[in-house]
């Protein structure tokens, strides 16, 4: 094994390879979009052989500091992550300055938000979603299915699901934009006073198809988000169904320590 001394201790050599990468990404000296040198630059660079440089992009990719696309190698992140901070991402005074939750996120974190509406219209509603809902499996809901951007990147999917007898009322839900505020300010104005929004977060590893529409490396790790929004009158008048980019975002929340 290709090894180097430091400290007293053997360094693994592809250890040592990958950490003087990561520091010259954190340095600068690689820089946002910038692509990191080929196998072959670096078999050529450091003297090894290929495993060894394909064990120290390993480590590379571990760092979250580059991402790779298939056939075209690996790209330092040109991004940083939007933060969720849950004590304010909902809050009212966004809605009312015409900002829905996303966009109000990304301009928090500098980034250019955009998104692409993918469906509108009925569905039958999923078992799990139906549940959420307090509705029959299978009931008919309106489903909005979006594919979230940052900086011309896809990071996001969501899906919408609205009980019929909410939506069918309200024309500006079927509109690819519902106007500022989105979604939950149209639900408000029409009555549905919002009293909290509940999130079930989990992390996986994205499917294959996943990671194709988010743009991901293979093996890339996701967080899957189902939010609740529930009304004044203890009514879910909103299931979100989301797919999200793991390394694209941070969840910061505030806990009260009182009852």
């Amino acid at each position: 094994m290709e090894t180097a001394v430091g400290g007293g201790k053997s360094v693994p050599r592809y250890v040592q390879i990958a950490e003087e990468i990561v520091q010259q990404i954190r340095a600068g000296i690689l820089k946002p979009g910038d692509m990191v040198p080929s196998e072959s630059e670096l078999v050529e660079r450091y003297g090894v052989s290929g495993g060894t440089i394909r064990k120290a992009m390993v480590e590379v990719r571990a760092s979250d500091l580059v991402e790779t696309r298939q056939g075209k190698g690996s790209m330092v992140k040109a991004r940083p992550p939007v933060r969720h901070r849950s004590s304010d991402r909902f809050k009212r005074s966004h809605r009312q300055g015409g900002k829905a939750a996303y966009l109000a996120e990304s301009e928090q974190s500098g980034a250019k938000a955009g998104v692409s509406v993918l469906y509108i219209g009925p569905t039958d509603v999923p078992n799990d979603i139906a549940e959420r809902l307090g509705v029959p499996a299978g009931t008919q809901v309106l489903a909005r299915r979006r594919l979230y951007f940052r900086n011309e990147t896809p990071v996001e999917t969501a899906t919408s699901y609205l009980p019929w007898d909410v939506a069918k009322d309200i024309p500006e839900l079927f509109a690819k934009n519902p106007g500022g505020g989105g979604i939950y300010a149209r639900l408000e104005d029409h009555g549905h006073e919002f009293a909290e929004f509940v999130e079930t977060l989990q992390a996986r590893l994205a499917t294959k198809a996943e990671a194709s529409e988010l743009a991901l490396s293979p093996g890339a790790s996701v967080v899957h988000l189902i939010r609740e929004a529930r009304t004044t009158e203890d009514r879910v008048v909103e299931v979100c169904d989301t797919l999200m980019a793991a390394d694209q975002f941070v969840f910061s929340y505030r806990i009260p320590a009182s009852d």
